[in-house]
């Protein structure tokens, strides 16, 4: 138990003196010099540096030793696969991304083979070197069947895969919901740290939501909490399809190819993206400005109804269309018409690395329970 505690303090403060510890941690000195010789010996902790400038000895000062577990974080995309590699200490030590080429979920246990392999050798580590792997992807993971549900956005994302994925990456793969784990970098490093509840709506390929309450991440009975592209929301053209039975109704209808078939429907011609839809009726077209318009309408509904059930402090924008420039702005003039009362509406500043961070955190913060329950279980 001094051993965790101590350890903790390090954590907390980052490098730290024995006296330091003393203090913060309420030990006796021979108490806490026995911990530290204890967490050196167990390879989690260094000496780096003195302090000086005060009365007295140079006082030796303690961190926590980087290279002790290594966190590996994957995203999974339609488009893109991106990852990091993070130490004990919750420095990044590599980062990359691939444009994805498999079509099929089991094309993309390769590839994604291929991106770890890669972090790693940046990193100068071997991936057996690894401690902990979270996958951030769509769906939500049944954890007793080992199978990911609702993953509508992915092709081929099925049991086979799973188990693919586990030879490759070993019994420590865990796997988080992609907005999920956004929310998480959100309380991490976005708005989210500013507030104790908050919901990460994240409008790009898919919608989802993850539900941030009094500081911990809300996953629901069935781990489905945030699954907002099932609510009943569409453009009417969208109602009854089979996108909308296998994705819901308002991913359908709100995600970026609801927008390519609204934009379609409205007469727009040549290559059309969610991206040129924003751009042209930036440019003043009626007919991208309306369908714009009803993408807003349509998210503010999804958040209207979070808004009536949790109240919560702050909703965050994220996604490639949630972070649209002027999006924020129609989606509130929308929720200000219907909602009871509004919560703050701000865009996310993480960008695209949102989910490798959150899978970054979630893996980290599983290495630190598993060192805890080793210090603490009995000898």
């Amino acid at each position: 138990m001094n051993e965790t505690l101590v350890l903790a303090r390090i954590r907390a403060q980052g490098k730290v003196s024995r006296a330091d510890l003393v203090r913060a941690c309420e030990l006796s000195k021979p108490t806490v010099s026995l911990a530290l010789t204890n967490l050196e010996r167990a390879e989690l902790i260094r000496t780096s540096g003195v302090r000086t400038g005060l009365p007295g000895p140079a006082a030796a000062l303690y961190e926590l030793l980087p290279q002790a577990r290594h966190v590996l974080a994957l995203d999974v995309g339609r488009q893109y696969l991106r990852g990091a590699l993070g130490d004990f200490a919750g420095a990044v030590r590599a980062r990359g991304s691939v444009r994805v080429h498999g079509s099929s979920g089991h094309a993309l246990v390769p590839e994604l083979v291929r991106l770890a392999d890669s972090l790693c050798a940046e990193a100068g580590i071997d991936r057996a070197a690894v401690s902990q792997t979270v996958l951030g992807s769509p769906g939500v993971h049944d954890a007793r069947r080992d199978t990911l549900a609702l993953a509508g956005a992915l092709t081929g994302w099925d049991a086979g895969v799973i188990h693919e994925l586990r030879e490759a990456f070993g019994a420590s793969l865990m796997f988080e919901n992609d907005v999920d784990a956004a929310a998480l970098a959100e309380q991490e490093h976005g708005h989210g740290r500013e507030v104790d509840s908050f919901g990460f709506v994240s409008v790009g390929t898919g919608i989802g939501m993850g539900l941030v309450l009094n500081g911990q991440l809300h996953r629901g009975t069935h781990g489905a909490a945030g699954e907002i592209g099932y609510l009943p929301f569409d453009r009417p053209a969208d109602s009854g399809s089979r996108d909308a039975r296998r994705r819901g109704p308002l991913e359908a209808s709100a995600s970026a190819a609801g927008i390519v078939r609204a934009a379609r429907r409205a007469g727009l011609l040549g290559p059309v993206s969610a991206r040129r839809v924003f751009e042209a009726a930036a440019k003043g077209d009626p007919r991208a400005q309306q369908v714009v318009a009803d993408e807003a309408a349509l998210v503010a509904k999804a958040i209207c109804a979070v808004v009536t059930v949790v109240d919560p402090e702050l909703i965050v924008l994220g996604g490639g269309v949630g972070r649209a420039d002027g999006f924020v702005d129609a989606v509130r003039d929308q929720l200000t018409r219907i909602a009871p009362v509004l919560p703050q509406l701000r865009v996310s500043a993480l960008g695209d690395d949102a989910v490798v961070d959150g899978a970054l955190a979630a893996g980290l913060e599983r290495v630190w329970q598993l060192v805890n329950a080793r210090l603490s279980a009995p000898a």
